[in-house]
Parts: structure tokens; C-alpha cells; sequence
């Protein structure tokens, strides 16, 4: 070749047989998860008659498992096909929920039932999650690790955009239990798709295999001693924790406070994805543009203006659910970029056998502040207000951009890749 031909351009994964498969299965996920996201608070708040701290322990309990068991799971992946734990999660997420509908159906619903439900829900997607993201890499290649990341963030805003228009039309002819159903559905075809991928994945050596609590420290080492990771874990962590607080109580203002029904509440949620949807399209347009190092505190400083509309919706004289949406797509448009931009960094960065453990390091840190943020903003709810406890969020969202505000992300336009091996 001359000097003067181009490169061959890079294949899309579009074409690759396995990622459409693991495409297909998180899309299937993605969507039922949300119409359970809208149908499980409803039933609370509607059905059951949930209080703020109620639903703060109901959010509390979605995301437990990410403090609880979330630093072997790591360990635990790293030693598994991460393809059977995928399915397996799937499988296991499927069955709870069935037996959620069936007690719902059978008039034996009450709030430990949601809460058991969760818990469970939540250790299976430790699981499928941290298994998930340490198998993009090995399926597709280092050098279509944004592409992938970039296809699987846009097919989450769009299930953001879809599910909820959806969920809250059907609530209004169908029970929530039935709603949360085509989640069961959705997982077992999910598992379905994901278990034809044809790749063979191999295992490390058991015999290289080094005590449990060692190979948990050298991902958790990892994360904390990798300077620019360490800052980005902070900033998601910080934003975890406020968005919990808003999360807590955000059911409860929209259908008490604003006088939402479950259809208005669905549509706002679906508009508002729109800005993820724009966002997962526009981020590698934007690292090109922009730099991937100071795109994310970039995105990270977004988090705040959009945050705060949602209190705001019930003073301004406009449309509350107008302001809702303006809030929601600004937020989920900085969140998608950001999301995009530093988990391929941290994918890139992180030698290949380390992978399971620093995701489960990462997703203990930035996860395990979410159960304490629920328990707040329902505690804050309970006894000041809903509305207070939205402006602590919002308020939450500002400190959240401090650590990569004031880190040399900024000034960098690229980051590093993956480390030569020793």
C-alpha cells in the first residue's frame, strides 16, 4: 500500500454474529427493566399505599447487593464463562419476578414482598452486570470497545424512551403485576439470545488461581491506585448517592405533589430519555470533538442544571411536566455521554485478567453509596418534605463534579489506553 491510500475502514460490529446476539439479550433486559422500573414504584404507591421511608427501603433494597456481595463478585466472574453467568442471572431474575406476579395476583402483595423481590433481583444483576462488562472487551476487541459501548448505551435509551410511554399506557387498562410480567418474558428470551453466543471463552489455569481475599484486593488496588479512575469512581459515586435521595421520593412527588397519573408519568419519563438516546448518538462525535479526558467532567457538570428543574417543576409558572422533561433530557443526555466516555476508558485501561474484579470494585464503590442515598432521601422525605429532599439531590449533583472539575482531566484531551504487560 502507498502512502497515500487510507486505511480499510473498520468493520462495524453490526456485522459481528456475537454481539447481536449479547445486543438482543441486553435490549430484551433493558426494556422489561424499565417497565418494571415504572410498573414495581406504582404498584407501591398506588396499590399498597407506600410511604416515603417505605419507598426509600424499596430503593434501597433494587441496588443492596452491589455493597453486599459486590467485591467477590468480581472475583468470583473472573473465574466463570461469563456467558453462563449472564444467562444464569437472567434466569434467576425471571423466576423472582414470577413469583412476584403470582403472590401480586393471589392478593398476598405487601411491601416485604417487593422488598424480598428486589434484593434478589439485585444480587442477580450484580452479577449479569459485572459479568456483562468485563465480556465486551473479549468479544469484540479492544479497538471496538467504544463502538460497543456506544451500541449497548444507545439501546438503553431507547428502552429509557419506550418502556415508560409504554408501561404507563398499559397501567391504565392492565394491573402493574401484569406489566412487570413482560419483564419475566423479556429476561427469558434475553437468556435465550445470549446463551447461542458461539464464542468459547477460556478460563485461566485453576492452579493460578491465589486466595479469594488477594485477587478481590488487586482489583480494588487497582481502581484506587489508578489516579484518573479513582477520580471518575468518586464523581459516580457522589452522583449515585444524590440520585438515590431524588429516586427515593421521585414516584411520590410526581403522582401526590404534581398530580401526575401513571400515563403522565410514563410519557414524562419516555421524553425525558430522549436526551439519552441523543446522548449515547452523539458521544463518539463529541470525544472526537470535544477530547474524551475533558468530555467527561464536561458531562459530569450537565448533572446539576438538570437535576434541579425537577423541584422546580412545581414552582415555575410553566407546565410541570414541560419542566420535567426539559430537567430529564438535559440529565440523561450528560449521564449517557459520561457513561460512554469513562467506561470504555476504564475498559481500555485495565489489564484483561483484572477485567471482573476492577468492574466489581468500581460498581461496589459507585453502587454500594445508592442504598444509603434511597434510606436518606426517604428518611428526608418522611420528615421534612418531598421537595426538600429533591433539592438535596440536586444540590448533591454539584459536589458529585467536584472531583473531576478539579482533576487534570480537564486538561487532557485523551487518556491513556491499556497498559503494556510487564
Amino acid at each position: 500500500m502507498t502512502g497515500t491510500e487510507a486505511p480499510p475502514r473498520r468493520r462495524s460490529l453490526v456485522h459481528h454474529p456475537d454481539f447481536r446476539r449479547l445486543w438482543v439479550g441486553d435490549a430484551l433486559g433493558q426494556l422489561g427493566a424499565q417497565l418494571t422500573g415504572i410498573a414495581l414504584p406504582v404498584l407501591a404507591v398506588r396499590d399498597l399505599a407506600a410511604t416515603e421511608w417505605q419507598m426509600g427501603v424499596l430503593t434501597a433494597a433494587e441496588t443492596a447487593a452491589f455493597l453486599v456481595i459486590g467485591l467477590p463478585t468480581g472475583a468470583w466472574v473472573d473465574r466463570m464463562r461469563k456467558r453462563r453467568v449472564l444467562v444464569t442471572a437472567d434466569l434467576v431474575r425471571a423466576a423472582t419476578l414470577a413469583a412476584v406476579i403470582a403472590l401480586a395476583f393471589a392478593g398476598l402483595a405487601s411491601m416485604p414482598v417487593l422488598y424480598a423481590g428486589a434484593l434478589v433481583i439485585s444480587a442477580a444483576t450484580v452479577f449479569f452486570d459485572v459479568a456483562h462488562q468485563s465480556y465486551v472487551p473479549g468479544l469484540v476487541g479492544l479497538e471496538h470497545i467504544g463502538e460497543g459501548n456506544a451500541k449497548l448505551q444507545a439501546t438503553a435509551s431507547v428502552a429509557h424512551v419506550a418502556a415508560p410511554a409504554l408501561g404507563g399506557a398499559l397501567l391504565r387498562v392492565v394491573p402493574a403485576p401484569a406489566v412487570i410480567a413482560v419483564n419475566a418474558v423479556t429476561y427469558l428470551v434475553s437468556a435465550l439470545a445470549v446463551g447461542r453466543i458461539r464464542q468459547v471463552e477460556q478460563l485461566p489455569p485453576v492452579a493460578d488461581r491465589r486466595p479469594l481475599r488477594v485477587e478481590i484486593a488487586e482489583g480494588l488496588r487497582f481502581v484506587v491506585h489508578q489516579p484518573l479512575l479513582r477520580r471518575i469512581v468518586a464523581c459516580t459515586a457522589v452522583g449515585n448517592l444524590f440520585s438515590a435521595v431524588g429516586a427515593a421520593v421521585g414516584v411520590i412527588y410526581a403522582l401526590r405533589v404534581l398530580g401526575l397519573d401513571a400515563a403522565a408519568y410514563g410519557t414524562v419519563l419516555s421524553a425525558s430519555a430522549v436526551g439519552g438516546l441523543a446522548g449515547a448518538v452523539a458521544a463518539d462525535r463529541l470525544q472526537r470533538w470535544v477530547g474524551e479526558g475533558r468530555l467527561i467532567p464536561l458531562a459530569a457538570l450537565a448533572f446539576a442544571p438538570g437535576a434541579a428543574l425537577t423541584p422546580l417543576a412545581s414552582v415555575l409558572p410553566v407546565d410541570p411536566q414541560v419542566t420535567l422533561v426539559v430537567g430529564g433530557v438535559l440529565f440523561f443526555f450528560a449521564v449517557v455521554v459520561y457513561n460512554v466516555a469513562q467506561v470504555s476508558f476504564r475498559q481500555r485501561v485495565c489489564p484483561p485478567a483484572l477485567l471482573g474484579r476492577m468492574n466489581a470494585s468500581v460498581r461496589f464503590i459507585v453502587w454500594g453509596t445508592t442504598p444509603f442515598g434511597a434510606l436518606l432521601g426517604g428518611w428526608i422525605g418522611h420528615s421534612w418534605g418531598v421537595l426538600p429532599a429533591l433539592w438535596v439531590a440536586a444540590g448533591g449533583a454539584v459536589l458529585a463534579a467536584l472531583p473531576v472539575l478539579l482533576s487534570p482531566l480537564l486538561r487532557m484531551r485523551d487518556l491513556p489506553g491499556a497498559p503494556t504487560p510487564a
